[in-house]
């Protein structure tokens, strides 16, 4: 197949021919660079790779061009090689409209001109790029084909899972054509759905998201039997810990019940984070992190459901769903949190059928040209609103407040005053959900029950509050009244430390009521509930292990 291939396109001739210099300069030997002047010849270029087998790595365009800019020409590429990594070039008078360019289309980075000098400013930003590329491989999105229903719960739970941990498959209908011909060859008929069909033409009927996750490469058993440190939780503040700890050399497992990323996977965009100006995705925040730890050989389990913590001694070992067991000397617990489930009638019926909890993002092109509803009023659900105003023709965001000032950041305010097919309606509750088979309505409560209007609804989505539901804890760490884990100072009554404490020194900051489990991120009682706050405690909380371990 040959070298793969990073392709460059800028009008300007004497910026492209400095930066297909600059790229030969570093990759020529591993890499074959293309330049073309035009958005269209990039195209033609593309489509004869594509003909030919060709593989292409990094896509980097010019952000201002006639007839086609960059944002245009990258929409377009990512039909043709949807694993490519995509970079903006600007200028930095350009570079606010570039930012606000980039919500619109999934681009890794964008680069100022000029770069130099570019072993500071253009072949870092490459090398991550590269490396990313390489991490997720050659394969199409096609090599994963699930079968299934647009209204089944299954079969958007196998899609949700799948767009959740980042595997790329693609989506048919049980009524498609291509869909009927799959069942047909797997012997099965449309009530066997959701049918995945792997890349090696295996047919799973009905599959759990264990068997899902080892069709698709995803590690599903430990690697040991004993670990320094074992995380449970993929969230920020369990990547952060996985990423630190195992950098710092502990044999490290990082254990995930569902999806790596957590809430914060499933954000549309996240602008407030540090070092990101323009803003990042939660799935390209979960796939560097992810990337990271396992650069530094951190274990991830997946589909793996802790059901139980026990201390063996030293040890402190957990016990999974299944019957299986893993220990370690030290355990982080990076939980998260979960939204609370809104019971107003009908809505656990339609669950997965037009409901859904979460910003739910395999949803977004089904939306187009519906209404839907946001119900919450959390950053949650303002980046959730500003991605869905993308295909549907309105999106209402339903908050149980007198304002968002008290629950949103400003920033998000400002952008949904600015979107204009985003409406907000405060002092409302959807107190029912209506529809046969798939939701179709809902009925909202508005000033205090004064008054109740049922309206159509293409689909809903709820982000009402979070629950740490830590109940398998049971009573071997303290916690509060609403399950949170208390740690460090919470901890100490009076100056008393906690019942059972067998230590001559007070808990650590993150460290629970037992020596040698800790606790970060939002499942930790008063914590900040931010990205950078739980990232921060992800590896504040390896520093108090060494600290643990130190002293054994």
């Amino acid at each position: 197949m040959g070298h793969p291939t990073i392709l460059t396109v800028d009008d300007d001739p004497s910026v492209s021919r400095a930066i297909a210099r600059d790229l030969r300069r570093k990759y020529g030997e591993e890499y074959r660079v293309l330049r073309a002047s035009s958005a269209a010849e990039a195209l033609d270029a593309l489509r004869e790779l594509k003909l030919r087998g060709g593989r292409v790595a990094v896509l980097l365009a010019d952000y201002r061009m006639p007839q086609m800019n960059g944002i245009e020409f990258l929409e377009q590429a990512m039909d043709l090689f949807p694993n490519a990594r995509r970079a903006l070039l600007t200028a930095y008078a350009d570079t606010d409209a570039a930012i606000q360019a980039i919500n619109l289309v999934d681009v890794d980075h964008y680069l100022l001109k000029p770069w130099d000098p570019p072993e500071e400013k253009l072949y870092p930003v490459l090398d991550a790029l590269l490396d990313a590329w390489q991490a997720t491989g050659d394969h199409e999105i096609e090599d994963i084909r699930v079968v299934g229903h647009r209204w089944s719960e299954p079969s958007y739970q196998i899609r949700d899972f799948l767009a959740r941990n980042l595997v790329p498959y693609r989506w048919l209908g049980a009524d498609d054509p291509e869909g009927r011909r799959l069942l047909e060859a797997a012997g099965v008929g449309p009530e066997a759905v959701p049918l995945v069909v792997t890349a090696d033409g295996r047919a799973m009927s009905q599959p759990s998201t264990t068997e899902v996750a080892e069709a698709a490469g995803l590690a599903v058993t430990p690697g040991r039997d004993f670990y320094d440190l074992i995380i449970v939780g993929g969230g920020p503040a369990g990547l952060g810990a996985a990423v630190y700890g195992a950098s710092e050399g502990l044999k490290t497992l990082l254990v995930e019940r569902s999806a790596v990323g957590g809430q914060a996977g499933q954000s549309s965009r996240i602008e407030n984070y540090l070092g990101f100006p323009d803003g990042i995705s939660g799935a390209q925040l979960t796939d560097r992190a992810r990337r990271q730890a396992g650069k530094f050989e951190a274990e991830v389990l997946n589909t793996r459901e802790v059901t139980g913590l026990r201390l063996d001694g030293s040890a402190r070992t957990l016990t999974f769903a299944d019957g299986g067991e893993i220990s370690a000397h030290s355990v982080v617990l990076a939980t998260g949190v979960a939204y609370r489930p809104l019971t107003a009638e009908g809505v656990a019926r339609l669950t997965g059928s037009g409901v859904y909890y979460g910003s739910a993002s395999t949803e977004g092109p089904a939306c187009a040209g519906a209404d839907v509803f946001i119900v919450g009023g959390a950053n949650s659900a303002g980046q959730a609103a500003l991605f869905f105003s993308r295909y549907a023709r309105r999106v209402t965001l339903l908050v149980r407040g007198d304002s968002l000032e008290s629950s949103m950041s400003y920033y998000l305010i400002q952008q949904l005053n600015r979107t204009e097919n985003v409406q907000v309606r405060t002092q409302c509750e959807v107190i029912g959900a209506h529809g046969d088979g798939h939701l179709q309505a809902i009925t909202i409560c508005e000033n205090k029950g004064s008054l109740e209007t049922t309206v159509e609804c293409g689909a809903l989505f709820i982000f009402i509050g979070a629950e740490p539901r830590t109940d398998w804890l049971g009573e071997t760490v303290a916690r509060d009244e609403r399950g949170f884990v208390f740690t460090g100072p919470d901890l100490l009554a009076n100056g008393s430390r906690p019942k059972g404490w067998d230590r001559d020194r007070d808990p650590f900051y993150l460290e629970c009521s037992v020596p040698g489990i800790f606790a970060a991120g939002d499942v930790r009682a008063n914590s900040v509930k931010r990205v950078a706050s739980a990232v921060g405690e992800g590896a504040m909380a390896v520093t108090l292990v060494h600290r643990y371990l130190e002293a054994q």
